[in-house]
């Protein structure tokens, strides 16, 4: 076979998938159909677990250096409109905003945070063009301008077509081809889901007319707009159905016809940067395999991009399959490994279409909507309400269906500090899982013993609550085994379920 796996696409999912394959050996080809990375405007901020991933990964450093700017630069445009909030933005949920002084950040899903918490805000873009540096730097080949013309799969491998002559055979195909995934359509997945209803418009412009606007979400006389928080940036919601041609360009006539319909006011858009049109289109593949075939990002579920869910969703795919996809190449995998990618991330793909779909309903503007929409806001600025929210979005409560009898099971791994001045994301630079000694247990450390190579093992002091004395993180960080009272019992099961037979 000429590549482990192929890749098709090379947005932010592509390029994370594909640094955890090559973090653990695997050969990967990333084919993208764009000769160079697509600049209009997306994603302006990622979550708590998506800064974890990168954090995980040791990319934290060249991301900070882009959210000081971007903070900057809403610093400078809320000081243009009087002055910038008493309390930072944790997120909104219909447009319905709330603020880190509601919130209760001493809850025990917020608690050993650690450094990830201050990666917020970042576009897509620069999260992007990171990637893309450090898969060069993992010598991963990455091929634009290539069109991904078909592919035929069977029991041993795919067989990928390029442009009009070249092939390439593979172990493994992952289409990571956004929500017109052609390697969905071709491999027969079925994708259920709900019709569009909407036309949302989002773009980086230079306007005027719109200074008297208030900031942030606002319902105007003919749907929902926001100016900000970053200078030029507009976004307006209409409720009038979705676009009658989804791919014709976007112009700045028609952002400054919708943001004068939606608004109200008097504006003229005199340059248009970058734009871009979306629906509440949303939609699920029913699993994320068939075969030798696999689904991740956009290619496997799209919906509306309000919360902001869309590429944090992708990312939690890639470091779920990364890890699994790569174990599986090297043929360590136990049995059902590689499934347990649909099983651990459909529901959370499930729950991200219900919360877009719950936020257009709220959005509307008949005055019984308008009611339910007071009720909902005066919920969620109340203490309870607001931290509710906070967790919604920033990740913190997804859990996997792992068995196992602590409660930490199954959930992200609390970024643990250590009596060494380290934490526990300084430790999982390399993407292998990681066995916490934390009780000095030399029986703990045996019954590891058969998976070096796989599973790092980790002695080290830790004040945690509760007092844990050994913790299994898995690559992607999420903990697949936990104990408190010294106890190594169904430590080696949770090893063979996850790392296989011993070496």
């Amino acid at each position: 076979m000429n590549r482990d796996v192929v890749i098709s696409g090379g947005g932010p999912v592509g390029l994370m998938l594909a640094c955890e394959l090559r973090l653990a050996g695997v050969d990967v080809l990333v084919v993208e159909r764009l000769p160079e990375p697509d600049q209009t405007i997306k994603a302006g901020s990622v979550n708590l677990t998506t800064a974890e991933a990168f954090y995980r990964r040791g990319l934290l450093p060249a991301m900070d250096a882009v959210v000081q700017q971007n903070f900057a630069q809403i610093q400078k445009f809320l000081e243009s409109r009087g002055g910038g909030p008493k309390a930072v933005p944790v997120g909104h949920f219909a447009g319905i905003m709330v603020t880190s002084d509601g919130v209760d950040f001493a809850d025990p899903a917020f608690r050993d945070v650690g450094p990830a918490a201050r990666v917020v805000v970042i576009q897509q873009q620069a999260v992007e063009a990171i990637l893309a540096g450090r898969a060069a730097e993992l010598g991963v080949e990455i091929r634009r301008g290539v069109e991904f013309t078909g592919f035929d799969a069977d029991d041993d491998g795919v067989t990928v077509h390029l442009g009009d002559r070249e092939t390439v055979r593979a172990g493994w195909l992952v289409g990571a081809d956004g929500g017109r995934s052609f390697v969905r359509k071709q491999a027969g997945f079925a994708f259920p889901g709900t019709d569009p209803a909407i036309t949302g418009r989002q773009a980086l412009t230079e306007l005027t007319g719109a200074d008297a606007l208030p900031a942030g979400w606002q319902h105007g006389p003919g749907g929902l707009y926001v100016h900000g928080p970053t200078p030029g940036r507009v976004l307006t919601v209409e409720f009038d159905g979705p676009p009658e041609d989804r791919d014709a360009p976007v112009t700045a006539q028609e952002i400054e016809d919708s943001f004068r319909r939606v608004s109200g006011a008097d504006v003229r858009v005199t340059k248009l940067h970058s734009a871009t049109r979306f629906t509440d289109n949303a939609r699920q593949a029913s699993t994320y395999r068939r075969g030798r075939v696999l689904l991740a990002g956009d290619a496997a579920h799209v919906h509306s991009p309000f919360g902001g869910q869309g590429l944090n969703l992708g990312i939690g795919d890639a470091v779920n399959l990364g890890w699994k996809l790569a174990a599986t190449v090297h043929g360590w995998a136990p049995d059902g490994l590689l499934d347990t990618y649909t099983t651990e991330r459909h529901p959370i793909g499930e729950w991200v279409l219900e919360w877009t779909r719950a936020q257009v309903a709220l959005m509307r503007a008949d005055v019984r909507t308008q009611a339910l929409r007071r009720v909902v806001g005066d919920l969620l600025h109340t203490g309870d309400g607001a931290t509710y929210l906070a967790k919604k979005l920033s990740g913190v409560l997804h859990r996997y269906p792992i068995e196992g009898e602590h409660d930490l099971t199954g959930r992200a791994a609390p970024d643990f500090a250590f009596a060494d001045g380290s934490r526990l994301g300084e430790h999982l630079h390399d993407g292998k899982a990681l066995l916490l000694d934390l009780a000095d247990d030399a029986g703990l450390r045996e019954t590891a013993s058969g998976w070096a190579g796989r599973v790092n093992v980790l002695t080290a002091k830790c004040d945690s609550e509760p007092a844990l004395t050994g913790v299994l993180v898995r690559p992607d960080g999420h903990i697949g085994w936990a104990r408190e009272d010294g106890s190594t019992a169904d430590l080696e099961a949770a090893m063979h379920r996850w790392f296989g037979t011993p070496a």
